[in-house]
């Protein structure tokens, strides 16, 4: 965080708007290999999922969107801008999440990461995150398909 002179606080987040969607789209094309559409996210945003994000000085550093009911919470991504990654953003992110996930009516938090993301592991793992799963070629990778790492958390 070392662009930054005053340490971030909840004030840094809030809820994403469809205003945010063309930003939102810049960050997630560059830090994702097959990234969401802008129709994605609008369809987030419209059935009420929490979608939120971190911003520096009225700029956007990342954001995250999360699913729930039935008893739990779905990470459906969360992104920091690759400019910005390795400076703890991912971590501030994911500690508001859970901050969020800790208000809502939820047993277990969930979530899919590449296996091949390990920085994104250790951070899940450092959160108390546990891997549940495998779902064999989840997701499209240059050379055909990847596997997803399954992940849970209990929230209680």
């Amino acid at each position: 965080m070392s662009d930054t002179t005053s340490p971030i606080t909840s004030s840094n987040f809030r809820l994403m708007t469809y205003d945010d969607l063309p930003r939102v789209m810049e960050i997630e094309n560059v830090a994702h290999y097959s990234p969401w559409t802008s129709g994605t996210f609008k369809d987030c945003l419209r059935v009420g999922y929490l979608c939120r994000v971190l911003e520096v000085g009225n700029i956007m550093y990342g954001y995250t969107v999360i699913s729930f009911g039935a008893g739990e919470a779905h990470v459906l991504t969360i992104a920091v801008d690759p400019k910005r990654q390795r400076q703890g953003y991912g971590r501030l992110l994911m500690g508001q999440l859970l901050e969020d996930v800790g208000k809502l009516d939820v047993d277990t938090l969930l979530l899919e990461v590449r296996a091949s993301n390990l920085s994104a592991i250790a951070l899940y793992d450092s959160f108390g995150f546990n891997e549940i799963a495998v779902r064999k070629k989840y997701y499209p990778a240059k050379n055909g398909r990847e596997d997803a790492l399954m992940f849970a958390r209990v929230m209680l």
